[in-house]
């Protein structure tokens, strides 16, 4: 049966009471099936759960829902064109500071504006969501599928979100876990800005303009997450100290334009590090991308060891006028164009992996001298520089090169 809780043009705010709620329990409610127009919102604790079929239809205006009071549980329902107002922060969920404990889980949003929006909350858990963006509308002006503002304790599990702007932005908000959602069709998978001690773990980016966009953060923990078929970078560290990336794997980033001033170029990076320090990066594969890692400004001090560079086109861009040793403990990487050898069968090569040479480092501050890059005088400088390695300047040097790539399954 369809129920129509109000028509022509929405109103102002309404409470949820004012729908025909089942009693479910004591304190949970049940939404039956139908159509239900307007904006609603929760002030008080209580369990909703929808019954397939029950829409909020909130006629391009405004939120959809609104939870301001502690201890809220939504389940299982539709959220259909909300508003799409983003100064105004229009979202299909929208969760206001005093709605601590606030549960979203298992519902349905398709929309312009921001999916699911926590503001200044505590202790906030968004799982199983399926969020999406309107492809009509351009990439930047959509919301987020789920927006983070100054949050702790949040667990974002296991949500579904395409084509909105960023599959996940968390800005201002530490301590909170990010774990196993799939992001598809975004501009960022992960967008990261001034969060703290916060955890990544086992999230898959694909189609992206970036799958992991890591800015301005300390004391992060990615482990376990993948990017596949992303654009630009697969993982963006800018201005991220003391954290710990492990077990990632990153396949076939593409060449393409960010869509963001912040970020200039963009060159199918699987790892791009700028200006960062102090951080483990063990373990990880990098494979099959235009440039495998990209090191610059000042990025110094990290620990580079484990990890498997794998038919990148380039492994490795430099530019910078202090030696980093790549590798830890007497191990150092895998590096799939190593040309050295294992006299003693101990599975490090014995000669040293050193990815770039002067000519590269020319190449790099002056693309233009590209078009001569098969020419007579290309080739004797690097003749001179093989000839006289007191010519050679500083640059990437893994001392321990694996001879073989370590375990870890490739994506399917």
């Amino acid at each position: 049966m369809l129920i129509v809780a109000s028509a022509g043009a929405v109103a102002a705010v309404r409470p949820i009471t004012d729908l025909p709620l089942q009693a479910d329990g004591p304190n949970r409610w049940r939404l039956p099936a139908g159509e239900y127009r307007g904006s609603f919102r929760i002030d008080q604790p209580l369990q909703l759960t929808c019954a397939p079929g029950a829409i909020f239809q909130a006629e391009g205006q405004g939120n959809g829902l609104l939870i301001s009071a502690p201890d809220v549980s939504v389940q299982g329902c539709t959220f259909l064109d909300w508003g799409d107002d983003l100064t105004a922060m229009n979202a299909a969920v929208f969760i206001q500071p005093q709605a601590r404990g606030a549960q979203v889980l298992g519902n349905r949003l398709q929309g312009q504006g921001f999916g699911i929006w926590v503001d200044g909350t505590q202790d906030v858990s968004v799982i199983g969501n399926r969020i999406q963006g309107d492809t009509s509308v351009r990439s930047q002006d959509r919301g987020n599928g789920i927006h983070l503002y100054a949050v702790h304790g949040a667990r974002v599990i296991d949500n579904h979100v395409r084509d909105t702007r960023d599959g996940i932005y968390i800005d201002t908000s530490n301590g909170n876990l990010l774990q196993g959602n799939t992001l598809e069709d975004l501009r960022y998978g992960i967008h990261y800005m001034f969060a703290n001690d916060n955890q990544v773990l086992g999230n898959t980016t694909r189609r992206t303009r970036t799958g992991y966009a890591l800015m301005q953060s300390r004391k992060l923990t990615v482990i376990g997450n993948r990017s596949e078929q992303d654009q630009n970078y697969g993982i963006l560290m800018n201005y991220i100290t003391y954290s710990t990336l492990q077990g990632n794997v990153v396949t076939d980033v593409r060449d393409g334009s960010t869509g963001d001033t912040m970020i200039a170029g963009g060159e199918g990076k699987a790892l791009f590090i700028y200006n960062s320090l102090f951080n483990r990066i063990e373990n990880n594969r990098f494979a099959r991308s235009a440039v495998g890692i990209h090191l610059t400004a000042g990025s110094e001090d990290n620990r580079i060891a484990g990890n498997a560079f794998i038919d990148n086109q380039r492994q490795v861009k430099y530019v910078a006028s202090r030696l980093q040793e790549w590798s830890a403990d007497g191990r150092g990487n895998y590096w799939s164009d190593y040309l050295g050898w294992d006299r003693n069968g101990d599975g490090l090569g014995d000669v040293a992996y050193e990815p770039n040479d002067n000519v590269d480092r020319l190449l790099w501050l002056y693309p233009q001298v590209r078009l001569l890059m098969n020419s007579p005088g290309i080739e004797l400088l690097r003749w001179v520089q093989r000839a006289f390695p007191v010519m050679k300047s500083p640059g990437v040097m893994d001392s321990h090169p694996l001879m073989q790539a370590p375990t870890q399954k490739e994506p399917a």
